[in-house]
């Protein structure tokens, strides 16, 4: 961490109580991605198009494959597959597209849409398995399919719309902030990429009973409280504050 009498004097406004920071100047620069970089980000993004559509994802958790859903993973196989080829996914371009945090480049769509996504699936997956649980717990029966069968599209469409309004942060017309915006997209992946695992084996594992239901929800909820703020202070990868004046690379 650096000590606090070298950080910029607007630190404390600019970038909140993060303990650790990264100097974009401190930062490797690298010319063109390699092969294997740019391949371990393609199957990233076959699981963020993979799980888009919420109750077929919910029928896939709980009760495994089906035709339907196969075929879908061969869609999106493919799909992506093209896009990674044309190196139209985000991680997956041949060059990084952002060598500087201040510079105002104009975010391109495929990062947009990319970032939308990932967006509305985190909070949209994480807001109706609340519900669920919230419900399960004060009527004492489990509707968490009916749920997303109703829910899920009306809140991934509102998380859609505020991408393509530009609100989100990573999906803004300008990659300008980008040193910054980054961390509360990851953090929020890390959150509910912790969560939602522990959360199914949960859900598969203890029966299905208003003290066990409660437990569950302390459980996620808790775990979204505490990785959240591990990504506020900066300690999980790709969560620090990057301090912007100097060429960087993007992640």
């Amino acid at each position: 961490m650096l000590p606090r009498s070298i950080l910029p004097p607007s630190y404390e406004q600019v970038h909140g109580h993060a303990r650790r920071i990264e100097l974009a100047s401190d930062r490797t620069i690298r010319e063109r991605n390699k092969i294997s970089y740019r391949l371990a980000h393609w199957p990233i993004w076959i699981f963020v198009f993979f799980i888009l559509p919420g109750p077929m994802t919910f029928t896939l958790f709980a009760h495994g494959f089906t035709w339907k859903i196969t075929a879908w993973l061969a869609l999106v196989l493919a799909g992506t597959g093209i896009a990674a080829w044309r190196g139209k996914l985000p991680g997956v371009e041949p060059r990084p597209y952002i060598l500087r945090f201040t510079e105002d480049r104009p975010n391109p769509l495929y990062r947009r849409i990319c970032y939308t996504l990932g967006w509305s699936e985190a909070v949209t997956f994480a807001v109706l398995n609340i519900a669920g649980l919230v419900l399960a717990i004060v009527t004492g029966h489990w509707a968490l399919r009916q749920i997303y069968q109703t829910a899920y599209f009306p809140i991934a469409g509102t998380m859609w719309a505020l991408g393509a309004l530009g609100v989100l942060p990573r999906v803004k017309k300008s990659t300008k902030g980008e040193g910054h915006e980054r961390r509360y997209f990851y953090g929020t992946v890390w959150a509910v990429c912790v969560a939602q695992p522990v959360l199914w084996v949960l859900w598969k594992l203890l029966p299905e009973t208003r003290a066990t239901d409660s437990f569950k929800l302390a459980v996620f909820v808790g775990i979204l409280a505490w990785t959240g703020n591990r990504a506020r202070l900066g300690l999980l990868p790709r969560t620090r504050p990057i301090v912007p004046g100097e060429l960087a690379v993007s992640d």
